[in-house]
């Protein structure tokens, strides 16, 4: 069959060719979205790294992208081959919302995890509570933040009700106020007792000055007159400060002749 006869056969005019088009076709529009996809992709990743994006967020969207873009891809080419799209959409949204469903927790943790990278509200590092846990920042991933506690205890924290609720970070500010509440007994002198109070803070090198320390009656308890004891520092000085005064506010009250006291019981026994 001549190269004429080939192209005035119905069958292969009014079926093979165009089959053949649309197969070219799509071929084209398949390496040339590649092609346009990794550009893309490379661009808002570099565009990203110059934005100085957290590393831990910026490949796992860019992968997001490449894979959304890719989908697309993939079903414009269905759709230039002749292949009904409608109903294969439709299928993927029926699974996506059924992997979705099944995923629910795992998701909302991923959420949490990007809304946790993008607004840093911690960084490693960082002292932190949060649900129920005292803990240094040691990772943030996209699901979970891992927290070393005080005492060494590795706590894994997921991200989606981390986000959610709220936290305490006890790094972001320079200084610290320490608060401790000292007791004194009754019939000592209370203006002696300030003195020597403010006398052991000032004292401390690791207190600062401005905010200036407070030294106050707080309440008069059942055994003891109680001082309220507020001592500024840095954070890297907090503990050191809260058990120094504490060590202090023992030896000079002792040597001052002021008393510590302890809950005591007075019991009277009557004869009948």
């Amino acid at each position: 069959m001549s190269f004429e006869e080939l192209m005035s056969n119905e069958t292969f005019s009014g079926t093979i060719l165009p089959t053949i088009k649309a197969v070219a076709l799509a071929l084209v529009v398949l390496w040339i979205g590649k092609y346009l996809i990794s550009k893309v992709v490379k661009l808002i990743g570099s565009q990203m790294e110059k934005r100085n994006t957290d590393a831990t967020l910026r490949p796992f969207f860019m992968s997001m992208l490449s894979i959304g873009l890719q989908a697309m891809l993939y079903i414009t080419v269905i759709g230039i081959l002749g292949i009904e799209t409608t109903s294969f959409a439709a299928i993927l949204a029926a699974a996506g919302l059924a992997i979705g469903m099944a995923l629910s927790g795992t998701l909302q943790n991923f959420a949490g995890g990007v809304m946790v990278l993008l607004f840093k509200p911690f960084l490693v590092g960082d002292l932190i509570e949060a649900q129920g846990h005292l803990g240094i920042v040691k990772e943030i991933s996209l699901f979970v933040t891992i927290l070393n506690t005080l005492d060494n205890k590795t706590v894994i924290v997921p991200n989606g009700p981390l986000s959610n609720d709220a936290l305490i970070n006890y790094s972001t500010e320079p200084l610290r106020r320490v608060d401790l509440t000292i007791g004194m007994g009754y019939g000592d002198d209370v203006v002696k007792a300030k003195e020597v109070l403010m006398n052991i803070i000032k004292s401390d090198s690791r207190v600062v000055q401005d905010p200036a320390p407070f030294v106050a009656v707080e309440s008069l308890g059942d055994s003891s007159v109680n001082f309220t004891v507020r001592a500024w520092g840095k954070q890297e000085d907090y503990w050191d400060i809260y058990f120094g005064i504490n060590e202090n506010v023992y030896t000079e009250f002792n040597k001052q002749g002021l008393n510590i006291p302890y809950p005591q019981m007075d019991v009277h026994v009557h004869n009948s």
